[in-house]
């Protein structure tokens, strides 16, 4: 039964819904509780359900001291079938372990519990050239309703990345441990957040990730206007394919990412990919927006081509 989407039948889930911690209560007993309850609903609505065993199993081995020694990595290709793609309990999240885990197909995740690295079976990713502008999104750009920016606030991008989502549960992967991992990334120069924003000067949209090599790895993206992210994520991509990006990779399927181009390839052509292009020198350091990209009229097969 779906639990999550039966709160007028379950007057405390309606309630949990509805409430939102201040950011001095988050840390509370009643709002780790609160998490705790909703992680563990999230995590028994179908299909997740039937992965409940596997992870409850590698749960026990972790707590009963079997577990991984710290910084030590998962084999991807291990990873379960139920739930999907989980590899391995995480340890410890320092810039060498990030990058090493992302250039193996692996990356963290987690509601409750300790963290967790995943590597699905099949992975969202777009070949750049591929990246789909679609007419009004082109429109937008034309009219230059938003600047860009990138890493100008990068924490004030995930805050807003972790932020509940109207109509959902407030439930965020977007912990403390995963806001302070990222954040040494980016002072370290892997880490990268783009900024949208309107004309008053307010942070509308933006979106942030992972550069290893010559791939990028979006993370997430929040919009608090019309089209907001989708202009900061075209700006994104255009750029990558300027400075020789191959792959970006948005991890599941989602409407969204289909109508943007991404497509679904298998783990081990995603990781054979991986082992070619993570290898090669990134572009590490603070990023700045190219004011001579042209990403109204950005055509990516085009520009593949001329390359």
């Amino acid at each position: 039964m779906d639990l999550l989407g039966q709160s007028s039948k379950w007057p405390a889930l309606a309630r949990l819904r509805t409430f939102e911690a201040s950011p001095q209560d988050q840390n509370s007993l009643p709002s780790r509780l609160r998490t705790w309850l909703l992680g563990a609903l999230w995590s028994l609505k179908p299909p997740r359900l039937y992965g409940v065993p596997g992870t409850l199993a590698l749960l026990c081995k972790y707590y009963a001291g079997f577990g991984p020694r710290r910084g030590q990595l998962p084999d991807p290709r291990q990873a379960l079938r139920h739930p999907d793609g989980l590899a391995g309990i995480c340890t410890e999240m320092s810039v060498p372990t990030l990058k090493s885990a992302y250039a193996m197909g692996l990356y963290p995740f987690a509601h409750i519990g300790p963290q967790k690295w995943w590597a699905p079976e099949e992975r969202m990713v777009l070949f750049i050239e591929d990246f789909h502008i679609e007419r009004n999104l082109r429109r937008r750009l034309k009219l230059k309703e938003f600047s860009v920016t990138f890493d100008r606030d990068f924490g004030a991008v995930v805050r807003a990345c972790a932020e509940p989502r109207p109509g959902r549960l407030p439930l965020t992967w977007i912990r403390d441990d995963i806001i302070e991992a990222y954040t040494r990334a980016h002072h370290a120069g892997v880490a990268h957040s783009v900024e949208v924003w309107d004309e008053d000067g307010n942070l509308v949209g933006g979106a942030y990730g992972l550069a290893i090599g010559r791939v990028f790895f979006t993370e997430s993206q929040f919009s608090r206007q019309r089209d907001a992210s989708k202009v900061g994520f075209a700006t994104l991509n255009c750029h990558l394919q300027r400075w020789g990006f191959v792959l970006n990779d948005g991890k599941h399927l989602t409407g969204h990412l289909a109508q943007l181009g991404f497509t679904l390839i298998p783990r081990h052509s995603f990781n054979a990919l991986l082992a070619t292009a993570c290898k090669e020198r990134s572009r590490e350091g603070a990023w700045e927006v190219d004011q001579s990209a042209d990403i109204a009229n950005w055509n990516p097969k085009l520009a593949a081509i001329a390359a």
